[in-house]
């Protein structure tokens, strides 16, 4: 997976400053996911909260007008994902896909879940077996229309 140059400076200049996206998120406001969306240019940011996170990091000013352009979305290679984190979506919409499909039909009728409409959580959960990784995804039902 390739990331864009404006991504790869956020970055280095969040490693620099030793920040979290969590540090980032208590720094600046805003959820951790999206801080992280807005530097990995999956989602924008107006100019003030781009101002905010480049400042935070201690990142070049430059790098402020590239965060309010909207983005490319969606914008990973047309292949399977190698890296495993990002494969395990994958694999897990494989597996259960159809079965969220049903259930989410079953539940609200023909329709979807917005991706604009939406949040995403991800929590870390301690157990004694090994630690786990609770994400929770809510996004607004829209029906399909009939015409």
């Amino acid at each position: 997976m390739s990331i864009s140059v404006v991504t790869e400076k956020l970055l280095a200049a969040k490693k620099a400053a030793g920040l979290t996206f969590a540090d980032l998120e208590a720094k600046v406001g805003g959820d951790e996911v999206w801080l992280a969306a807005v530097i990995y240019r999956q989602a924008s940011a107006s100019l003030e909260e781009a101002t905010k996170i480049v400042e935070a990091i201690g990142a070049d000013a430059s790098l402020i007008e590239p965060l309010t352009e909207c983005p490319l979305k969606g914008s990973l290679d047309p292949v399977i994902p190698a890296d495993p984190l990002i494969y395990r979506f994958y694999e897990i919409m494989q597996v259960y896909g159809m079965p969220i499909k049903a259930v989410v039909h079953e539940k609200f009728g023909d329709g979807i879940m917005s991706a604009i409409d939406f949040t995403l959580d991800v929590e870390k959960q301690e157990d004694p077996k090994g630690d786990r990784v609770k994400i929770i995804m809510c996004g607004k039902f829209l029906p399909y229309k009939k015409w």
